[in-house]
């Protein structure tokens, strides 16, 4: 698929979709198919949004190197070429990057989320060329996370220039370090999609970007389907207060719970039960909510009009 065709899908809200697992933390591949048919059905389909296999609320870097094929596998069936799935790469050597890749794209994922090749403590050069190498070996789009939070994942901004002319590099997980450098993805618009991660929606598609990461579109697609609807015809001021009103009361939810244990798939979790949707434990040592945090997190949602 050409770039073009590529960037027409990776756009709207980016879907986080949680790994299922049963009681003894093994892959529950039924509720995995549920999952991405319940989210179609709700109008998360090619060009509104995006599902992302084994991202990290997928906690895809737990899971195996079996496991990550068997879960693209269902997800893809389940979406019957009705929906963009894009599966997240974590942290690999160009190697072993492009060996998952090519798996990716022969099992139907329309796109991939990739990650820097950290543990290489890659020079700028080193990060072209990781990118221009997996860019060669595939035929589907990639979006490039920039987690310049971990040591040896900054990008330099010369260096994304270089990247964006790359056939296959489609979008950009836009986040840097400096808020006040967040308007220098107008370097790329013309080029990739930018997709913001820094749960500033608004800001990001008044630049040109075509996308957003921090949503709850696995939890209640309805809602951030309408936050993309509010963006595409430019209603702005309504867009930032409809995102406003959930990102901020479940966001700070992190903050009580991260006292206590970590993970990013918990609350999604708690919330798809809590929505009727479960999709069973974290893998620890990430915990599950207490009761106590349970009961808070209904309280919020509650508030909020989902419940």
């Amino acid at each position: 698929m050409d770039k073009a065709s590529v960037r027409k899908l990776i756009v709207g809200p980016m879907g986080v979709l949680p790994t299922p697992f049963d009681e003894n933390y093994q892959l529950d591949l039924g509720i995995m198919s549920a999952m991405v048919q319940r989210l179609i059905d709700s109008g998360v389909t090619h060009g509104k949004g995006v599902l992302k296999i084994a991202s990290a609320v997928g906690e895809g870097p737990m899971l195996s190197d079996t496991e990550i094929p068997a879960l693209l596998r269902t997800a893809v069936k389940a979406a019957d070429g009705r929906a963009t799935i894009m599966l997240g790469i974590h942290y690999k050597d160009t190697i072993r990057a492009i060996e998952e890749a090519k798996m990716a794209q022969d099992m139907g994922a329309v796109s991939l989320q990739v990650t820097p090749p950290i543990w290489n403590m890659p020079s700028q050069q080193d990060m072209y060329d990781f990118f221009y190498d997996l860019s060669n070996a595939i035929d589907i789009g990639i979006m490039i996370y920039h987690t310049h939070w971990m040591t040896g994942g900054f990008i330099e901004v010369e260096t994304f220039e270089k990247l964006a002319d790359l056939d296959n590099i489609a979008a950009i997980k836009w986040s840097v370090p400096n808020a006040d450098d967040f308007d220098l993805m107008t370097k790329f618009t013309d080029k990739v999609n930018m997709i913001d991660n820094t749960a500033n929606p608004v800001g990001n598609h008044k630049l040109g970007g075509r996308g957003y990461v921090q949503s709850y579109l696995d939890v209640n697609p309805k809602f951030d389907l309408k936050v993309w609807e509010l963006l595409e015809s430019k209603q702005y001021d309504e867009a930032q207060t409809l995102y406003d009103s959930a990102r901020i009361p479940l966001h700070s939810m992190y903050e009580l719970v991260n006292k206590r244990t970590g993970g990013q798939s918990i609350l999604h979790k708690a919330m798809n039960e809590l929505m009727g949707n479960p999709v069973g434990p974290s893998r620890p040592p990430s915990k599950t909510l207490t009761n106590e945090e349970t009961a808070e997190l209904k309280r919020r949602l509650q508030d909020i009009g989902w419940l």
